[in-house]
């Protein structure tokens, strides 16, 4: 039994820790490996926008700054394809404020200007852009600092055309009384004009549908007004600022493929060694113990085993402190032992046992005989012969489990001879 419960107990030993250091793989997102593509329908976007702009033509140095500060507005509609790029395309509105040569046929009311300007060697103008607009996007932030969803802050560069049809006050009157119609004076073929832009547009999160934008432009126009045909650059700078919102359509955000993650190999060349020579050496043993284990239980017990060589008594009868008669249950044993004396031809030996945690030597052996003597008495008055029966006492202890077992060796031992 104690062989048995050894096996076990090693057993348990070495597959408790395996069990406990095993780690599961698991899965997770990798966006090492970039993003999926959602579906068409997700990742739009409604934009819309307005602010102030300032032209930088070749005379609106003779403006006042004031009066060439005119209004911007955009409205988009636009989708994102990755994380990182995206399309938006709409329309725009400029008003062109600043000034022009007097000699400039094709400026915007110059004969009939009620102000004048470097004592009328300039008159001030202004036209108003509606137009097309498309541009490329690109998420700076996503690039440089991976990708997240529902970030606070997203820089966003992006590039981009547009188309404008000019319109203007009726030059051929007093400005103030002239009516907004299509094209410039006097210049019918220089209505439209086209223009090139760049900014940076600073999204700031309110919410996970919708977003606060700074957008800070920068328009190279084509320029019609300001001298068209005549020399003078028709390419003029017209930056801007504008504030808007910007309202998600559909999923907004992005999926990475799913990859497995295995737990790291954390044992060096010489562990791994080890490990497997602890191993080798806990299956010998377990095969060892299973080869005692089953050699223990094929094994019949002897019948006429020496009582010297440690078979176990047949029975045990027990004292109390200090005393040699037999009392209570411990009569029961000795009833019950004197019933398989009789029934077997066989020889006894009765040994007596005080503890010697208690009392002296010379107490100690008065309790050994007459404890020894009084389960032969016993015996004999149940029926078996007294000459089946030899006593002896024993000075050494009976278990040597310690003082709190004493009681155990109180006793005296019949063994089969």
């Amino acid at each position: 039994m104690k062989k048995l419960t050894l096996l076990v107990l090693l057993c348990v030993s070495y597959l408790i820790p395996t069990m406990t250091n095993a780690q599961e793989v698991t899965y997770v997102e990798d966006p090492s490996q970039g993003y999926l593509f959602n579906r068409m329908r997700d990742n739009w976007f409604i934009q819309a926008d307005g602010g102030v702009g300032l032209m930088m033509s070749s005379y609106d140095k003779h403006e006042k700054f004031g009066h060439r500060l005119g209004a911007k507005a955009d409205l988009f509609i636009g989708k994102w394809f990755s994380p990182l790029l995206g399309l938006r395309g709409g329309f725009d509105f400029e008003q062109i404020k600043g000034a022009t040569w007097t000699g400039n046929y094709a400026a915007l009311g110059y004969r009939n200007w009620p102000r004048q300007l470097d004592g009328g060697a300039f008159v001030p103008q202004h036209f108003n852009n509606f137009g097309l607009v498309g541009d490329v996007m690109f998420n700076v932030s996503n690039w440089l600092c991976g990708y997240k969803p529902y970030r606070f802050y997203n820089a966003i560069l992006y590039v981009g055309m547009a188309v404008n049809w000019v319109y203007a006050r009726d030059g051929a009157r007093p400005v103030s009384d002239g009516k907004w119609k299509y094209g410039a004076n006097d210049d019918p073929k220089h209505s439209r004009n086209y223009s090139m832009q760049i900014g940076l547009l600073n999204s700031f999160a309110i919410t996970k549908k919708l977003d606060f934008n700074v957008d800070l432009r920068f328009d190279l126009m084509q320029e019609h007004i300001d001298g068209a045909g005549m020399g003078y650059r028709t390419w003029n700078e017209y930056p801007g600022i504008l504030l808007g919102l910007t309202y998600k359509l559909g999923k907004s955000e992005w999926n990475a493929p799913v990859t497995a993650v295995c737990p790291p190999y954390k044992y060096t060349d010489a562990e791994g060694d080890a490990l497997v020579a602890n191993l080798n050496d806990a299956n010998r043993k377990i095969a060892d113990l299973e080869n005692q284990l089953r050699k223990c239980l094929e094994k019949a017990p002897a019948p006429n085993a020496d009582p010297a060589a440690g078979e176990a008594p047949l029975a045990t009868v027990y004292f109390p402190i200090n005393r040699t008669e037999v009392l209570g249950v411990q009569r029961n044993v000795i009833e019950a032992v004197a019933e398989v004396m009789k029934n077997e031809n066989r020889n006894y030996m009765l040994t007596g046992w005080a503890d010697n945690y208690t009392g002296n030597d010379q107490i100690n052996v008065r309790l050994r005989k007459g404890r020894v003597a009084t389960v032969k008495s016993e015996l004999v008055k149940k029926g078996v012969a007294d000459s089946r029966l030899e006593t002896q006492i024993n000075n050494g202890e009976l278990t040597n489990y310690g003082p709190k077992a004493a009681s155990l060796d109180r006793a005296v031992t019949i063994h089969r001879k």
